[in-house]
């Protein structure tokens, strides 16, 4: 098997890239990556693109003609992958995220790819209240970033042909890795924890999270890049994670503070609810890949957390102005004239 990963080298690549290997050690893995984030590295004495056959320096916007002849299958993970980025970039956001991505995906089909699978996001059901949602059930988008990751998965579902095409509705990520990001809310909360002994809920905390470790979605990823059409339909869209894994805020920021004793949390009671709030129901991914499931726990995903960062000998409290935040190293890399607004680098004089 010959996989050609795209965006190996953000936070959940590295992960993919082990699990991949692991699982499969006679395949080949190729790596596609503009290295934004290369630099970031956490807790580790080994690359993660040592785990490759061969890496490629590149924008996948301007992906090179032929690239992808030759292999079963493109795992497509490259995106300016969160709210407060979209926000910062939008423009940027659906040229990558989006246009990029059904661009490739069609190439793919051209090239005799089997299987393309793409990183979406439950984050397409936005405010969604009262029963967790299903694949078929309305969605709501409230931000770029997720109106980028449900306009993909239409225009995915267009591409004629034999491509097997998976579009995996991910949980919100947490867990270690190694480039590991603080800006998802579990990590967050046990950097706080680990620094600075309290963890503040910026909402009233009831507000509800569908969670997967990064090392269960590696785990997801290899089930779609073998996934037969006959198992879900050639064009599919899956919720992926675990309904043991729906939480709310609250429930999060209490499971850390019983985990790293003499933490306090400050939950604001008095704080409008935070719209972003949604149960998921995984039922369909049970169905489907029931050999594939998620194994890491909330205990498991926090405790992973906590060796990792200890590895690291963390103890910044001012993280969120680190570069462990990915919208601060973008702007870090602009400010210093590294990347155009369009996140371009920009030659060396």
């Amino acid at each position: 098997m010959k996989v050609l990963i795209l965006g190996n080298m953000g936070y959940v690549g590295p992960e993919v890239t082990r699990e991949l290997k692991r699982r499969h050690p006679e395949s080949v893995l190729h790596g596609y990556d503009n290295a934004y984030f290369a630099h970031c590295l956490t807790g580790v004495d080994r690359s993660p693109e040592s785990h490759l056959e061969r890496h490629y320096y590149g924008d996948i916007r301007y992906l090179p003609e032929g690239l992808l002849e030759g292999y079963d299958a493109v795992v497509q993970l490259a995106a300016v992958s969160n709210d407060p980025m979209g926000n910062r970039f939008e423009t940027v956001t659906q040229e990558i995220n989006q246009e990029a991505t059904v661009r490739i995906a069609r190439r793919a089909a051209q090239a005799g790819v089997r299987h393309f699978v793409f990183a979406s996001s439950c984050s397409v059901y936005g405010l969604a209240s009262g029963e967790p949602r299903k694949e078929a059930d309305p969605l709501a988008p409230m931000t770029a970033y997720a109106k980028s990751k449900i306009g993909s998965e239409d225009a995915l579902a267009g591409i004629e042909g034999d491509m097997v095409i998976t579009s995996l509705r991910f949980a919100t990520a947490c867990g270690m890795s190694a480039r590991l990001r603080l800006d998802l809310v579990l990590n967050d909360f046990v950097a706080c924890a680990l620094s600075q002994k309290k963890i503040t809920v910026l909402s009233d905390g009831t507000p509800w999270r569908p969670l997967i470790d990064v090392s269960d979605m590696g785990r997801a990823i290899d089930w779609a890049i073998q996934r037969q059409a006959n198992n879900g339909g050639r064009i599919l869209s899956v919720n992926t994670g675990s309904n043991r894994r729906n939480h709310q805020v609250r429930e999060l920021a209490e499971a850390v503070a019983e985990a790293i004793p003499g933490t306090t949390v400050d939950i604001n009671e008095k704080e409008a609810v935070d719209s972003r709030s949604y149960k998921v129901d995984f039922g369909l991914f049970e169905k489907l890949a029931p050999e594939y499931q998620p194994q890491m726990t909330l205990q498991d995903s926090i405790q992973g957390l906590v060796e990792g960062l200890s590895r690291m000998k963390f103890s910044d409290a001012k993280f969120r102005d680190s570069h462990l935040m990915r919208l601060k190293v973008l702007q870090d890399h602009v400010e210093l004239g590294r990347l155009s607004e369009k996140l371009e680098w920009i030659a060396e004089s």
